[in-house]
């Protein structure tokens, strides 16, 4: 989808690096037929877009923001695909069902003191959400089903694959992209660098995409 063409209401998530990495991999999958596809914090709605534009028989696209729902569902009805857009916390909107693919481009950005901004921060170690995805997501895949997951190499890209492997899935990373920092990492950084997060003196960060599949 032409990234210019996205209508995006006041506080959504923009489509950025770590979004167009994702898509990235997304566009990598084998999709079966009558595939099942669930976005997890849609944001604008691109991911859920490509995945119904890429063969996905059924899509449904989740966000708790009532702005992000909004803008899915505008934009997909502007692209011309069929997406379903729950509003709701992670996997609750879709409680009980399983997907052949699910994708998440979550909040993992570590923060000092209480959560700021819902799309961007996601506790003292970025894992607020990460952790919950690690234990909701693979009941919800079919067997032979698959998980993409973005996150920051700030976050723990270790305790994200080893969870996801306890999980009882097959997990491994599959892209990695260095992007310079925003606003938010730069305005952190001295906090970052005190615990040793960051290097004296970098100022890239390492995103990746985290594949992991149910046997089967």
């Amino acid at each position: 989808m032409n990234r210019v063409l996205l209508l995006r209401a006041p506080g959504v998530y923009p489509p950025q690096a770590d979004s167009f990495l994702l898509r990235q991999a997304l566009l990598r999958e084998r999709l079966p037929p009558g595939a099942r596809v669930l976005d997890i914090g849609s944001g604008t709605g691109t991911l859920a877009i490509s995945a119904a534009r890429g063969g996905a028989a059924q899509v449904v696209a989740v966000d708790a923001s009532l702005g992000a729902v909004l803008s899915t569902r505008v934009n997909a009805l502007l692209a011309g695909v069929r997406v379903t857009v729950r509003r709701g916390d992670l996997l609750a909107p879709v409680a009980g069902r399983r997907f052949h693919l699910v994708l998440a481009n979550p909040p993992y950005v570590p923060a000092p003191g209480r959560r700021g901004s819902r799309t961007v921060d996601a506790g003292y170690d970025g894992r607020a959400v990460l952790d919950r995805l690690a234990v909701q997501v693979p009941p919800a895949l079919l067997p032979g089903g698959v998980l993409l997951l973005v996150q920051s190499a700030l976050s723990g890209v270790s305790a994200t694959v080893r969870a996801l492997t306890a999980g009882g899935l097959e997990t491994e990373v599959t892209d990695r992209r260095l992007v310079p920092f925003g606003p938010v990492l730069r305005g952190r950084s001295d906090w970052l660098r005190r615990r040793g997060l960051l290097q004296d003196g970098q100022d890239k960060e390492e995103l990746v995409v985290i594949r992991a599949r149910r046997p089967g």
